[in-house]
């Protein structure tokens, strides 16, 4: 696991995470809500997309893992920004469904 991209990945989740917070406004936690779990989401999203060998692991040209390249950041940056969004969103819309009343 390459320490830089996942960094990449995370902060690239947080910036995913209040981007999604800003455009779905009903589903916004705040802007720390969105951070935090754009966080969670943007390294779960990077490792998940660096597993199927899109990611940040270059495993696609068989380069090496630990390098860092221009492919590698950019796949870390959007998969840690998709990540953020798409588990920002997923978490807003549980929890307006656990507000509305029964």
């Amino acid at each position: 696991m390459n320490i830089v991209g996942l960094i990449i990945q995370l902060i690239s989740g947080a910036v995913g995470g209040n981007a999604a917070g800003a455009l779905l406004k009903k589903f916004s936690l705040g802007t720390a809500g969105n951070s935090i779990v754009g966080i969670l989401g943007g390294g779960v999203g990077g490792q998940i997309l660096a597993a199927l060998g899109v990611g940040a692991a270059g495993a696609a040209t068989g380069g090496d893992a630990s390098s860092l390249d221009v492919a590698s950041i950019i796949s870390s940056i959007a998969g840690g920004g998709v990540g953020g969004g798409v588990l920002m969103a997923i978490i807003g819309l549980i929890r307006g469904q656990m507000k509305k009343p029964s």
